[in-house]
């Protein structure tokens, strides 16, 4: 074991501390994960699950919002926000989906390798590495890491991946550093961190459990004394 991933082990254990060790049930629903996700971008969680809700109750089958005029599949998502843009990439993933697998399923999934399972989903027009994580790690219980803004600012701000990585390329960087069993759990711990501590503005380091691991930290620390 080198000494990041001695490191990240311990930022694992003290955020476990703080904010628990969750344990992952995947929902076995990755059609309902992907629109999910994709109502979820640029957006809360309270407007994306207001607009998931709204969508489900007024078109009870996936089949029925592919085919269902594309203002009134808007109309249901407008909560979540850039529906005039969300609205049609939804409706062209089941359509797609529909045409490759002759149905809207992606049950096959779990059937590929990891690597094709992920490249497939990143065929779909609008979906990026974190969507496609999230339908695998959520839905399929298979080892991928997403990386939302939080996990992005806090890995960063941390140094276990370089300060001007991207976020597609914190995918590649953090499924190789983080233990596939925790992938779960670290995630949805850096994000407790990222919006309760490590705020993108003013972040409060003084009651931060991991600051001593930290660049930014210890940086701001430099510069202070």
């Amino acid at each position: 074991m080198n000494d990041s991933q001695t490191t990240l082990l311990e930022i694992h254990c003290r955020l476990v501390r703080l904010y628990g060790d969750p344990i992952l049930h995947p929902s076995g629903e990755p059609v309902a994960a992907l629109i999910n996700t994709i109502l979820s971008q640029n957006t809360n969680d309270r407007n994306r699950d207001i607009a998931y809700q709204q969508l489900r109750v007024q078109f009870p089958t996936w089949e029925a919002v592919r085919d269902a005029p594309l203002e009134t599949v808007i109309e249901a998502i407008r909560p979540a926000g850039l529906a005039p843009s969300k609205g049609p990439r939804i409706q062209s993933a089941l359509q797609y989906i529909t045409e490759e697998q002759g149905g809207i399923s992606l049950d096959f999934l779990n059937e590929l390798p990891l690597t094709q399972a992920r490249d497939w989903l990143l065929s779909l027009n609008g979906v990026g590495p974190k969507t496609a994580a999230i339908v695998l790690l959520f839905a399929l219980g298979r080892s991928a890491f997403p990386v939302d803004t939080h996990v992005h600012r806090v890995t960063r701000r941390l140094g276990l991946i370089p300060d001007k990585t991207s976020r597609e390329k914190a995918h590649e960087l953090l499924e190789v550093l983080v233990p596939p069993e925790h992938y779960y759990a670290f995630h949805l711990n850096l994000i407790a961190l990222g919006r309760q501590t490590c705020h993108a503005r003013k972040p409060e380091c003084h009651k931060c459990v991991v600051r001593e691991f930290c660049d930014y930290f210890n940086d701001q620390k430099q510069e202070e004394d």
